[in-house]
């Protein structure tokens, strides 16, 4: 625990919502212990095995059970945040869209090149505002975009390895540079750990290299439908994804990527990402990381526009100054992309950054600070590993807890 950030964090977000971080906390673990994490990774489930004669571990048909003295003694070996190489109140070009947005014509849907993403480092490496980078838009060959990137961008950064090649040219290019984080979106609903990349992150995090460890529940589809709810979940989440990480490879850096999501019952439970609830409910998953000590990056500054509209401009603005008002680590997504995250801008990237350049906290909407609420965790006992769209939780909820 990193008790001058409890301090700062109760001082900046009210006592009570304070103790609704730590209750989240709570929930995680009750969940790690009680619910499990499905798992057929035969190397992930290896290396939790031995944990079973000592007592901190049940695994029992494919699922892994994790005690909280097991999540504790984990957490205690991750490098703390005064030893990562990223500031806080960091603002990066992240995500990854899969096209880019033609700005002249302002239209979607266009597949990206390699200049694209030269161009996109180009601006990270040029723009003070810009901390450091993630792909902006994926590319077919990791090979090719991690060339691209860490070609014109000496700032960190962050990109995919789920090949042999581009885990071979990574570890040459972490001989010399040290400030590369591999992203890993470990686990997806409910609580199962995604086979699809699962061989590839026992092999990067064997050798060593930082795990950026992504977990996305939306909340009304996957999670429950308030505050408290999808944060746990995504907690819990990550948190299997750390302790994975931890007991293959004790000490290894990693980073809290947790990504809570809103389904937005008005737009076909279509995640929104353009609530101030969205950017709220990221920088209290931010504040529970930095009050554990752990690397952390979330998502702000984003948008249900499909276009590069003036109110898009204002909904970056507004994540924005709630970043700078209330405090976090990393931020991906607040400055280029649209509707979805699926079309990246580069207008909307360099006018993003000129916002950042300019925005102050006192430019922050209001914002109701959430408390803990008992249905959130009565929900995830109720459903165990079931979805949460006809939870009576979510319609209960509708218009009232994440709103704009």
């Amino acid at each position: 625990m990193n008790e001058n950030q409890i301090q700062l964090s109760k001082s900046l977000l009210g006592e009570a919502t304070v103790e609704m971080l730590f209750r989240v906390h709570g929930d995680a673990l009750w969940m790690l212990e009680n619910m499990g994490v499905g798992c057929r990774q035969p190397d992930i489930m290896a290396a939790f095995k031995p944990f079973e004669e000592k007592g901190t571990v049940v695994i029992y048909e494919d699922r892994i059970y994790l005690t909280e003295d097991l999540v504790k003694e984990c957490l205690s070996s991750v490098p703390g945040i005064t030893d990562f190489f990223v500031p806080q109140n960091s603002f990066f070009i992240g995500g990854t869209a899969p096209y880019i947005y033609d700005d002249a014509k302002g239209q979607g849907g266009l597949m990206p090149t390699v200049d694209d993403v030269v161009r996109i480092a180009k601006i990270a490496e040029k723009s003070p505002m810009v901390a450091g980078m993630g792909r902006g838009v994926k590319l077919k060959s990791e090979v090719e975009q991690i060339e691209a990137m860490t070609g014109n961008c000496s700032k960190p950064l962050y990109f995919a390895v789920t090949t042999d090649a581009a885990l071979e040219r990574t570890l040459n290019l972490y001989k010399t540079r040290k400030n590369l984080m591999i992203v890993f979106c470990l686990t997806r609903p409910p609580l199962q750990v995604n086979e699809n990349f699962s061989e590839h992150f026992f092999k990067v995090v064997k050798a060593g290299l930082p795990i950026f460890i992504s977990a996305m529940p939306m909340a009304g589809i996957s999670a429950p439908f308030n505050y408290n709810g999808v944060l746990a979940m995504t907690h819990a989440e990550v948190l299997f994804g750390i302790c994975a990480a931890q007991i293959i490879n004790p000490g290894v850096t990693c980073i809290h990527a947790g990504f809570p999501t809103i389904a937005d019952p008005r737009i076909e439970y279509n995640p929104n990402y353009g609530l101030v609830s969205h950017q709220l409910l990221n920088i209290l998953m931010a504040h529970l990381n930095l009050m554990l000590d752990i690397p952390s990056i979330q998502s702000a500054g984003t948008t249900h526009e499909e276009h590069v509209t003036e109110k898009a401009l204002e909904d970056a603005k507004k994540g924005q100054a709630l970043c700078r008002k209330y405090g976090v680590h990393m931020i991906r997504h607040p400055f280029a992309f649209l509707r979805y995250l699926i079309d990246f801008s580069v207008a909307k990237l360099e006018s993003g950054i000129r916002i950042a350049e300019e925005v102050k906290p006192e430019d922050a909407p209001e914002v109701e600070m959430p408390v803990y609420d008992d249905r959130g965790m009565t929900s995830i006992r109720d459903r165990g590993l079931s979805m949460y769209l006809d939870d009576p939780l979510t319609t209960a909820n509708i218009g009232k807890v994440f709103v704009n």
